[in-house]
């Protein structure tokens, strides 16, 4: 029997979480500032970690092809600027986005698993993966369903992300905890150390569809909880806040918060994502800022 399927029983799943302690922490971090090559240096690496995402109803062939175009090659006057880490459609659309990105290192996610709100059963979530992949998708982000964690079902939330990633195949699995609705802390910690249990590659905070989504606290438990998963089994998990993040500033206080927790190991694509719709264009207004010592208009960028 593997050492972790009592739950209840692990320390580092019933570890509680100071509140206080996080606030405090999350707060301070992001109350810094750093010097001007460092910000540069920052801009850049913050772009190569964002999974460009659109999920929308009114989502096109067109509308995804243009934000494939901008994610391989977000700025086109400037060879400075990396191409983006992935993007993340909707399932119809995986093969448009594979059309556009093949060769490029950007990656395509989806969505799946009934996606937002997670509510179907499990044997459709896993016939949704294993289309997604079949079309194409190199990750997929899966949702939990919270309804059963709220409940203390814990070994349905652990089999119901085992069996995902089986679907998976060779797909990187993101798992969304949607934090938002997990009420406490010790919940987020909780699902966290479960998620990986289960195989997750990523644990993720949000669907950006619930509020509060990404905040630096809730990050910060999901970041110790990594730390501390990875010192009891060695294995590394990677970490994707999302929804809310729009601006260079908040971009840089999540990555000071990874370096400070996680060390520099993690500070790359393969480990740290940041979901976002917008916050591309603020790196880019900010880079040409720190570049030329004048803002950009907004109308300057594209918004695909």
């Amino acid at each position: 029997m593997n050492k972790y399927s009592n739950l209840e029983n692990l320390a580092l799943f019933n570890e509680a979480v100071d509140e206080t302690g996080a606030r405090e922490r999350a707060a301070s971090i992001a109350s810094r500032s750093i010097k001007k090559e460092s910000k540069v240096e920052a801009i850049k690496m913050a772009v190569s970690m964002i999974d460009l995402t659109t999920l929308e109803g009114k989502d096109s062939e067109g509308k995804i092809s243009a934000m494939c175009r901008k994610a391989m090659k977000p700025m086109d006057e400037s060879e400075e600027i990396p191409h983006v880490a992935a993007v993340c459609v909707y399932p119809n659309l995986i093969k448009t986005a594979k059309s556009v990105l093949t060769g490029s290192g950007v990656k395509v996610a989806s969505v799946a698993t009934s996606f937002p709100s997670g509510q179907s059963p499990l044997m459709l979530k896993v016939e949704e993966v294993k289309r997604v992949v079949s079309l194409g998708a190199d990750e997929v982000d899966m949702v939990i369903s919270r309804g059963e964690f709220l409940e203390g079902n814990f070994k349905f939330t652990f089999n119901e992300v085992k069996e995902i990633k089986r679907a998976c195949g060779e797909a990187h699995l993101k798992v969304i905890l949607e934090t938002g609705e997990l009420e406490t802390y010790d919940n987020v910690r909780k699902a966290s150390i479960i998620a990986m249990l289960a195989g997750a590659d990523f644990i993720k905070t949000s669907t950006g569809k619930v509020q509060p989504a990404a905040t630096l606290p809730v990050t910060l438990v999901m970041l110790e909880a990594i730390r501390d998963f990875y010192n009891e089994t060695g294995k590394m998990v990677g970490m994707k806040p999302a929804g809310g993040i729009r601006t260079t500033k908040d971009a840089i206080s999540y990555l000071c918060l990874v370096k400070e927790t996680l060390g520099d190991a993690w500070l790359t694509p393969d480990l740290f994502r940041i979901g976002a719709s917008t916050l591309l264009n603020d790196l880019l207004m900010q880079f040409k800022k720190q570049e030329t010592g004048v803002y950009q208009s907004a109308d300057y960028f594209t918004n695909d």
